[in-house]
């Protein structure tokens, strides 16, 4: 039983509530870019709505998405009541008054620098001490998970620690280590001049700093979904996990080789040198190893749950699986957008590929296939499956919700292929409008509509997801049991120390980041006369 609904509860509707106001923004970017919207007498409407959507959706959507999950994980895989709930509540209330400090500059027109800060522009100061509360508060949630574990070793020498516990803490250590680049460009070089201290920056040496984070938070956001792959969906479908030693190998490889390479974000930029910009970019590939894997062990999973159900012959045992279950059609909509946005991340670490697409739409239409896509559908799935135990109440329209998820895949294949084309084409991103008479990129109007009512489609998809959580607030009330976890097909009652433990692997992963980043940061830091002026957005 989980003890603590109504913390958890709320960290899920915050994180509900600014994901619709966001994607209500993208929707209204996409229309007024595309040839059915009419031209914004002021453009910088459009960047105060980009930065509000990807300030929400970068940092303070997925950040608490995944501290609702591990405070139940931690919950119900451990089987204690959470240790330090007046914490937690802090955390929360922290995460609370960040984003509307940082919202508000935005609005405002002080503060429209994207979520990525592209220094020199600088923004008004409370936009940044905003984010610095939000990451705070994501702090002391991290903190709590590795407490939490730790009082549970005590009480359990030697065992085994559950699988969605061993993958919650890796997660949050990651996000410990990756958020720390952002921290460092905010606090040694952006706030100072937000706050007046300084009238110049060192931009190249501030970018160097948010590619530690860039790529790497991506990884954070994948957590709770590749959690929800190998502890959800296995026991939703009637299965069992293929391998607990392969989901634990997969979740320390995200651990260790996830941080060290941002740089690839940076191959355009003269101030990082190329040696440093190939082993960013050889260690992005590695990346693909514990998704291939992971790909590997859940499809053995659903064929165990497809054979269980009296599936037979070599594919025929796909007729088998429940494909009336939300959690299903979750899983295979998020394996084919994750494979079509890896294959176009395999584009983007590519120095001389990169070349043609950098900065254009297909970047956007990469990261949203990633993140939008194969991310957040499972976000969906998690709500959906935890949603009984948090409010003793069923969600009883199954197809409702089978819609919901059937809207979100195909609005956003509808949403990001055409993205991918006109990136091709050379279409640049962060523009807020085009003219499609112009003979040059009149061909591409077709695209970017299409891309368009592929974002209402999202739209109305968000909407509907918000209105099954809210109903299913008011469904007669039934006894959802205990939360459980997918169990191991060999459930082993101890686990190598090496899979079992998180030290090690930290210890690498923070060697690998401090040799991938240290010489490149303290030879800028050390380089004199590379500071420019700052650009201040907005009325100062």
């Amino acid at each position: 039983m989980l003890a603590n609904r109504k913390l958890i509860l709320a960290h899920f509707w915050l994180a509900f509530a600014v994901f619709g106001v966001a994607l209500t923004l993208g929707a209204w970017q996409m229309f007024i870019r595309s040839p059915i919207g009419t031209w914004l007498s002021n453009p910088e409407l459009y960047y105060r709505s980009l930065t509000a959507h990807g300030t929400v959706m970068g940092y303070v959507f997925p950040t608490l998405v995944a501290m609702a999950f591990g405070y139940a994980i931690s919950e119900s895989a451990l089987e204690q009541r959470l240790v330090g709930v007046r914490w937690a509540w802090t955390g929360f209330w922290l995460i609370v008054i960040g984003s509307i400090m940082a919202v508000i500059p935005i609005a405002l027109g002080r503060a429209s620098v994207l979520y990525t800060f592209y220094p020199p522009l600088i923004g008004n100061v409370f936009y940044y001490l905003g984010v610095v509360l939000v990451v705070v508060g994501s702090w002391i949630w991290v903190a709590l998970m590795s407490i939490n574990l730790h009082v549970w070793r005590k009480a359990h020498p030697g065992a085994a620690v559950p699988l969605a516990m061993y993958a919650n803490v890796a997660g949050s250590y990651l996000w410990a280590w990756t958020a720390l680049g952002a921290a460092l460009e905010l606090l040694l070089q952006i706030i100072p001049v937000a706050a007046g201290l300084k009238a110049t920056i060192d931009a190249g040496l501030a970018r160097v700093f948010f590619s530690w984070t860039l790529h790497a938070i991506v990884y954070f956001w994948l957590m709770p979904t590749y959690i929800a792959y190998y502890t959800i969906v296995p026991r939703a479908i009637g299965g069992r996990v293929y391998s607990d030693s392969m989901a634990r190998i997969s979740f320390i490889l995200f651990l260790v080789v996830a941080m060290p390479i941002g740089m690839h974000h940076t191959f355009g930029d003269p101030q990082v040198g190329a040696g440093f910009k190939f082993i960013h970019s050889a260690f992005t590939a590695l990346v693909a190893l514990p998704t291939l894997l992971t790909v590997f062990t859940i499809c053995a999973s659903v064929e165990i749950a497809a054979r269980l159900r009296g599936g037979r012959g070599l594919f025929g045992w796909m007729r088998a699986l429940p494909w009336d279950n939300p959690m299903m059609l979750a899983l295979a909509f998020s394996f084919i957008m994750l494979g079509f946005g890896g294959a176009g991340g395999l584009i983007n670490m590519s120095y001389q590929l990169d070349a043609s697409i950098h900065n254009t739409q297909w970047i956007t239409g990469h990261f949203h296939l990633i993140f939008g896509g194969a991310i957040v559908i499972m976000y969906f799935a998690i709500a959906y499956d935890l949603w009984p135990h948090l409010t003793g109440r069923e969600l009883i329209d199954l197809r409702m919700i089978r819609t919901q998820l059937w809207l979100w895949f195909v609005g956003m294949m509808v949403t990001t292929f055409p993205w991918h084309w006109v990136g091709i084409l050379g279409m640049p991103r962060r523009m807020a409008y085009f003219d499609f008479g112009d003979p040059a990129i009149a061909p591409q109007a077709l695209s970017v509509t299409l891309s368009a009512i592929g974002g209402f489609i999202l739209l109305t998809s968000g909407i509907l997801f918000l209105v099954i959580l809210a109903r299913g607030m008011r469904t007669p009330q039934a006894d959802a049991g205990p939360y459980r976890f997918a169990l191991a097909v060999h459930q082993q009652a101890t686990v190598p120390l090496a899979l079992n433990t998180h030290a090690l692997w930290v210890a690498l992963m923070i060697a690998l980041t401090l040799t991938n980043y240290g010489y490149p940061i303290l030879t800028l830091a050390l380089t004199e006369g590379t500071s420019v002026p700052a650009v201040f957005v907005g009325a100062q």
